[in-house]
């Protein structure tokens, strides 16, 4: 038996939805029909064990702002690039790759030679 077997398929004679739909809550509201008789979270009657909503919040006085406790370092200046000295080791840096490609390629196609020669012989 497969571990998925069953998960995907409900079983029969149940209603696809059925995982999904809000259990009853006992007091008489029904939840059938996609609409519910009351909103989650508030209370008809305002009871002693209803959740009343956040506590109201008093925004800042216009321009408050955090206390600011250490000023940053003003940016430095970086020192003006050598473009033809980099130019220059872009170069090198590019005739090294070139000559250790040439040099992986030569002892690719001499191993191939020689697999090839011992394949005939």
């Amino acid at each position: 038996m497969v571990a998925s077997d069953g998960v995907t398929v409900p079983p029969s004679g149940l209603d696809p939805d059925d995982p999904w739909r809000r259990p009853d809550s006992g007091d008489g509201s029904s939840s059938q029909g996609g609409v519910p008789d009351q909103i989650p979270g508030r209370a008809a009657s305002g009871g002693a064990g209803s959740y009343g909503g956040p506590p109201p919040t008093t925004a800042p006085p216009p321009g408050w702002r955090p206390p600011v406790h250490l000023q940053p370092a003003p940016p430095r200046h970086l020192p003006a690039q050598d473009m033809t000295g980099l130019d220059a080791q872009e170069q090198r840096a590019q005739r090294v790759t070139w000559i250790v490609g040439a040099v992986a390629g030569a002892v690719l196609v001499v191993l191939t030679c020689l697999l090839c020669t011992r394949l005939l012989f």
